[in-house]
């Protein structure tokens, strides 16, 4: 297992419709900030994909990438067959070993479990081909569902990327999701976050927080993860609240950056 860094570990730096910032981060200033943090492995997201990067930024990104010794991992959304060709097309130019996939479609639906197990069954060949594994984020299917189809397909190039918030939205609670999705995992998304009662008490609100300061049981999860037998890369999320100004957003994700790497330090040093 190794540390590293995703694109939504600094979405408020990257920019998205409705917060821009005036000197966004790019994809060469991502591999920068993993460098500086000491991390050896980028996962890039749909937030910024290397996909729609012209070629001369594309060879700087490669060039980088192996300068400093940092792995590259591909994120991506939908499992329709020529989709999906096209990122592991991408990804076998990058040396990305791994291509993570939302199911959640463009549009927002959610596929229904036939419809993901026809997906997967028509291109499990090609992961094989390329030698890449595609693994599954958890969301809004249940861990069970997302399990039950793994074992129908039964593909060692076919698993799980772990989020420890996502399935709140079902919901379904982390413990119950990593239970059932551990022995799947090929990728871990780090993402800590409180549940507060709201102070009339009639709900509550999910935040995010850096790691180790919120309600995630870190050393638990790895233990079993470890149990498991994965070995799957540990990937930083962050989900800072807005501050009143972008800029002031911006430097407080970049200091959970910095404290979340130095608490995930002591579990994994890799």
């Amino acid at each position: 297992m190794k540390l590293g860094i995703g694109t939504y570990a600094y979405m408020w730096s990257i920019g998205f419709p409705g917060a821009a910032p005036k000197h966004p981060l790019d994809a060469v200033g991502l591999l920068e900030k993993a460098q500086h943090l000491g991390v050896r492995v980028v996962q890039y997201g749909p937030n910024l994909s290397l996909g729609v990067l012209s070629r001369r930024d594309l060879e700087a990104v490669k060039q980088r990438s192996r300068a400093w010794g940092i792995e590259i991992e591909i994120g991506t959304r939908g499992l329709a067959r020529e989709h999906i060709l096209t990122q592991l097309e991408l990804a076998r130019e990058v040396g990305s070993t791994l291509l993570r996939s939302v199911p959640e479609m463009e549009n927002g639906r959610t596929p229904t479990m036939p419809e993901i197990r026809d997906h997967l069954g028509a291109i499990v060949q090609d992961l094989e081909k390329a030698e890449i594994r595609l693994a599954l984020e958890n969301g809004r299917i249940p861990a069970q569902e997302l399990s039950e189809v793994l074992d129908s397909l039964q593909s060692p190039w076919l698993g799980i990327t772990l989020d420890t918030v996502n399935s709140l939205a079902i919901p379904e609670g982390t413990e119950q999701v990593v239970r059932v999705l551990a022995r799947h995992t090929m990728c871990f998304h780090v993402k800590d976050f409180v549940i507060e009662r709201a102070w009339h008490l009639m709900g509550f609100t999910v935040e995010g927080r850096a790691a180790g300061k919120g309600q995630m049981n870190f050393p638990w999860i790895l233990q079993q993860l470890r149990a498991a037998g994965s070995t799957a890369n540990a990937i930083l999320e962050l989900w800072p609240p807005p501050q009143p100004e972008l800029e002031a957003t911006i430097s407080l994700e970049q200091a959970w950056a910095e404290e979340s790497i130095r608490y995930l330090r002591q579990y994994i040093p890799g």
